[in-house]
């Protein structure tokens, strides 16, 4: 099994990165983002590492598909989250009779006082900044791929005009794994346009005992605004200033690689229980998502640990399995962590890993 070097230890000294101006941007950035984090945690009982994987998205200018049984905080999350950074908030409920243009709008018939009559846009409510697609597997083909668009390029089409969206925008959609009966799975394209696919659990004991005492007494605690939208932005384009070694970009690439079956650096258990696996995007979501980690703890350099731990959020949906995968019970998480233990980090552990295959 390899073992993940320490994202801090992982490259050079950051000594002259976290120096001047730049360190003091990180350090406010990193003050803000755990500010942030704590104002949805008056609200958001545990689940620490969803909330951290949702920052990681907002961040990182992706969206997040959160997957868990019903009354696990999901939609609470995502209004908390919009509520600390003062973002307009959109839901739209996902049925199975839903039509694109309940999302997108439409052109409607007006008239004026005067008796003249036109067209006017009357928007959905996909024009906001954070939008809640709840259930999103309910809805029918059709209406989900009105938003593709939307997710990969910021902009809707409608009567062959364009229109921008937000900045920012960002979608958080929510599955219900339990109840599949008349839904729709998400095709492989409209899943790869998801950054991350998040997991919310069961709360533990005491989680549920803390949601128990804050849920039954009084009334709800009200999430404060923390960041504005301009503040936002520029945590995002702060973002992507994170700087990624070589090596990095690298092993990031070889995850990737080593999820397709027909690679040679493919794992055995890839080799047996997946069909395809993770393309272009999910290499951009890995290093972005390291980018994001990064940011969150006020360092200007991604670590191979930062790759490591966004990996599970960043594949688990792009990893399709294959029938005898599916049969056997494999997981994606299962073929993620196979991934994690077989692709060394550094190079030179990676010519000792072929060095000990070629004997």
């Amino acid at each position: 099994m390899t073992t993940h070097d320490d994202a801090r230890g992982a490259e050079a000294p950051l000594s002259d990165d976290t120096k001047g101006p730049i360190g003091e941007r990180l350090r406010d950035a990193a003050v803000a983002l755990d500010r942030l984090r704590g104002a949805i945690g008056e609200v958001i009982v545990g689940q620490r590492a969803v909330v951290d994987h949702v920052l990681v998205g907002l961040l990182a200018g992706g969206h997040v598909l959160l997957e868990g049984a019903p009354g696990v905080g999901k939609t609470s999350l995502v209004r908390a989250l919009a509520d600390g950074v003062a973002l307009r908030f959109g839901r739209i409920q996902f049925t199975p009779d839903l039509l694109p243009a309940d999302i997108l709008g439409a052109q409607v018939l007006t008239s004026t006082a005067e008796g003249a009559r036109g067209f006017a846009l009357h928007r959905g409510p996909i024009f906001c900044q954070v939008l809640l697609a709840d259930e999103i597997n309910r809805a029918s083909p059709r209406t989900q791929s009105a938003l593709l668009e939307a997710m990969q390029e910021h902009a809707v089409t409608l009567a062959g005009e364009r229109h921008r969206l937000g900045p920012p925008f960002f979608v958080l959609a929510t599955e219900n794994p339990i109840e599949m009966e008349g839904t729709y799975p998400l095709p492989e394209a409209q899943l790869d346009r998801f950054l991350l696919k998040v997991l919310v659990h069961e709360p533990s004991e005491d989680d549920l005992v803390a949601v128990l005492t804050r849920t039954t007494g009084s009334l709800p605690q009200t999430v404060p605004q923390v960041l504005d939208a301009d503040t936002l932005h520029g945590l995002q384009s702060l973002c992507r200033e994170i700087a990624v070694s070589d090596a990095v970009a690298r092993y990031a690439a070889r995850l990737v690689r080593a999820s397709n079956p027909a690679s040679p650096e493919a794992p055995a258990l890839v080799k047996r229980a997946v069909r395809y696996g993770a393309g272009v995007r999910g290499a951009q979501a890995l290093v972005l998502g390291g980018r994001a980690m990064a940011l969150m703890d006020g360092r200007a350099q991604v670590g191979f640990a930062d790759v490591a731990a966004v990996a599970p959020a960043a594949l688990r949906h792009r990893v399709l399995r294959s029938y005898e995968g599916e049969s056997d019970g494999v997981s994606p998480d299962a073929v993620v962590q196979a991934l994690l233990d077989a692709v060394p980090a550094r190079p030179d552990a990676v010519e000792r890993a072929l060095r000990e295959r070629d004997r």
